[in-house]
Parts: C-alpha cells; sequence; structure tokens
C-alpha cells in the first residue's frame, strides 16, 4: 500500500514539475493616488518580483498626473527589482508630438517595453483621431520598442462583431506588435475560440490571457459590466449569499484562479498576465501552489 501511495504521489508531483516547467507570469500594477495606497504597491512589488515575472507593466491614467506617475513608477520599478517593465500608453487626448516625445523619453531612459493602447473616455461619442494601430506605428518609428497590444476574446464593448476585433487586431500586429494581451475573462472557450480565430487569420504572435483574481465579487460585476465580459452562472451561484464575506470570497477567487490557469496549462497556454489591482495576496498564493 506504502509503494501505492508513493507512486501515486510521484505521478502528481512530476504532474506538477511539467507544468511548473511551462508557465511563466507577468503582472500588472496601476499608480497609486495615496501615500498608503503608495506603499501597498511597493509592497506588492517586492513580493511579486520574487516569482520572477517576465515583466511588470503599469497602467496608464487618463489625467496628465497619472500619467506622470505612470512613467516614475515603471523607472522605479525596472530599476529596484531588475525585472523588465513595460509602459502602457494610450493615445487618446495626445498629439502624435507629445506621444513621440513619451516615447523617446522611455527609450532614452532604458524602457523598452510599451502596452500600446487607444485609451477610453467618458464622454459619449468622442472623436477619436488616434488609434492604437496609429501608436503601434508612431512607436516602431522611434525604435524597436517590444509591443504589446489589447485583444477582446468576449468583444471590445465597441466592437459590431468578432471579425472587426480580428482585423483590427491583425492590423497592429501587422504593424509591428509582438504580442496581445487579452481583457480577462472567465470563459476558457472564448479564449480558446478567440485563440483559433486568431490562427486562422494568420495572427502569429502569443495571444496571452488577462487573468484577474475575484477579490470581490460586486466590485468583479462592476468592472464586466464596463468590459463587456461575461460573468458565468456558475460563478454567481459560487457566491451567492457571499456579499459581506470578503475573506471567503478571496478563498474562492484563489481556487477559480487555479483551476482557470491549470486548464488554459493543459490548453498549451505557457504564459499568464495577471491583473494585480495592486495586491499580491492572491496571486502570490496561487502562484505559489503552482510552484512558480
Amino acid at each position: 500500500m506504502k509503494n501505492f501511495y508513493k507512486y501515486h504521489q510521484d505521478i502528481i508531483c512530476q504532474k506538477k514539475e511539467n507544468m511548473c516547467r511551462s508557465i511563466n507570469c507577468s503582472f500588472e500594477f496601476f499608480p497609486p493616488k495615496t501615500i498608503n495606497l503608495e506603499k501597498n504597491l511597493w509592497s506588492s512589488v517586492e513580493c511579486l518580483s520574487k516569482l520572477k515575472p517576465k515583466f511588470f507593466s503599469v497602467t496608464y491614467g487618463a489625467n496628465s498626473g497619472e500619467r506622470l506617475k505612470t512613467y516614475d513608477i515603471v523607472k522605479k520599478i525596472q530599476k529596484k527589482t531588475g525585472v523588465i517593465t513595460a509602459a502602457h500608453l494610450t493615445c487618446i487626448d495626445s498629439t502624435p508630438d507629445e506621444l513621440k516625445k513619451i516615447g523617446q523619453d522611455y527609450w532614452n531612459n532604458g524602457i523598452k517595453s510599451i502596452v500600446a493602447l487607444r485609451g477610453d473616455t467618458l464622454e459619449k461619442n468622442y472623436n477619436h483621431k488616434m488609434y492604437a494601430l496609429d501608436l503601434v506605428v508612431l512607436l516602431k518609428k522611434i525604435a524597436n520598442f517590444d509591443i504589446s497590444v489589447a485583444a477582446y476574446p468576449e468583444l471590445h464593448p465597441e466592437s459590431k462583431n468578432s471579425k472587426s476585433d480580428i482585423i483590427s487586431l491583425k492590423k497592429k500586429i501587422d504593424a509591428g506588435a509582438n504580442r496581445a494581451i487579452t481583457q480577462f475573462f472567465f470563459n476558457i472557450e472564448s479564449y480558446l475560440r478567440f485563440r483559433e480565430n486568431c490562427i486562422k487569420n494568420d495572427i502569429n504572435v502569443e495571444i496571452i490571457p488577462g487573468i484577474l483574481p475575484v477579490y470581490n465579487f460586486q466590485q468583479l460585476q462592476r468592472f464586466a459590466k464596463m468590459t463587456n465580459v461575461d460573468i458565468p452562472k456558475w460563478m454567481f451561484e459560487m457566491f451567492d449569499g457571499l456579499s459581506s464575506n470578503i475573506t471567503v470570497q478571496k478563498i474562492i477567487g484563489s481556487s477559480i484562479l487555479i483551476d482557470m490557469v491549470k486548464n488554459l496549462s493543459s490548453e498549451g497556454v505557457q504564459n499568464f498576465h495577471f491583473y494585480t489591482l495592486n495586491q499580491s495576496d492572491i496571486v502570490y498564493s496561487v502562484c505559489h501552489m503552482l510552484g512558480l
């Protein structure tokens, strides 16, 4: 009986080791607005850097103050941790000349990875003069940046259909983007269909799944509504009656995260991008349990 138990333990350990060898992670942060939140950011950066991520990224705020914070934080994270840190850059409310200057400043300061995005606005019927495609073209003219762009397994909120999303992504890749990082999702099938659709349309770059940990299900529902993300019925059932119990919600969220990574890994996914919300507890715990 002992030998039988040891045999199965060895198989489990081997499977875990094989999965760990093939999985890499990256983490996204956002510029904090208060001193306490800034302390939380640096605590999370320090904790998650121990997992030896492929890169960090820092989002780009909608106003000039947050944009300057992004610039400052990106440089500090890369210098402090030695981890490649990508700066989010949006073209909304910026002129091509302003974007060229920002791009040149990043390159001259050793920041050579950019997440190129159009950016969103609260204004209805906003007349966008530049899109992510234009930003990719602009950056590649400045220098050979390593560029990530956004992808949407469940459609961009302004998209007419999946075909238009694919066409938009292909243009960005053909212009020089190196990879795509998806909007968060919970339906694995949506991601797999989208990836297959990319392959059929000669989009030959990695489509990295963006993973959002569930810290608070009520907060998640607000995010999903803003981003056109479908929350499966089974998740509503799992979190039913737990609105005031954040601790239990985090435990359930960790379980969901582990299952998603395992299922996607079994489908050949090797790199995962975690939207941390500047928190490290769930993400670090899950990555640790997965052996990263």
